[in-house]
């Protein structure tokens, strides 16, 4: 499910320090989630053997490929935002350039469909890497109890 635009108006009028908050927040939010990658990956390789088994290959190959895509994602993401935050300074360096101005906030407005697309995909992946994982090492656990 992508969110889109549907056409409201409301970003016109967010000023130049709200947009600024977000892209920090924005920012913030994606160097977490760099890091928590990290840690996924260290998860997957550290259960390398469990989860190369047969029966669950395809599903470790399958998560292990959407990880990869969203790691190089975020990477553009963002060089996206930083480059937008350093764009700001249209907004207010008091020049009356109307065009620019809303070249901006049309390109703030796509970066807060892109983030938000991108956040709730990402959580949506980490859910199920959790729930995949977790579900191979009970049954590992389980194994090793029953010998």
């Amino acid at each position: 499910m992508k969110i889109t635009d549907n056409g409201h108006r409301y970003i016109e009028w967010i000023n130049p320090e709200d947009m600024h908050e977000v892209t920090l927040m924005w920012l913030s939010e994606l160097n977490f989630i760099k890091d928590e990658q990290s840690f996924l990956n260290y998860l997957i390789k550290h259960y390398t053997l469990l989860l190369i088994d047969e029966k669950v290959f395809k599903k470790t190959k399958e998560m292990v490929n959407i990880l990869s895509k969203t790691e190089k994602e975020i990477d553009d993401l963002i060089a996206k935002i930083q480059q937008h935050q350093n764009g700001l300074e249209i907004m207010i360096d008091e020049k009356d350039e109307l065009d620019l101005e809303k070249q901006y906030r049309n390109k703030h407005r796509e970066l807060i469909l892109e983030t938000t697309n991108y956040f709730r995909d990402y959580r949506a992946l980490k859910t199920k890497l959790f729930d995949f994982i977790s579900t191979i090492l009970k049954k590992e656990k389980n194994k090793r109890l029953l010998n």
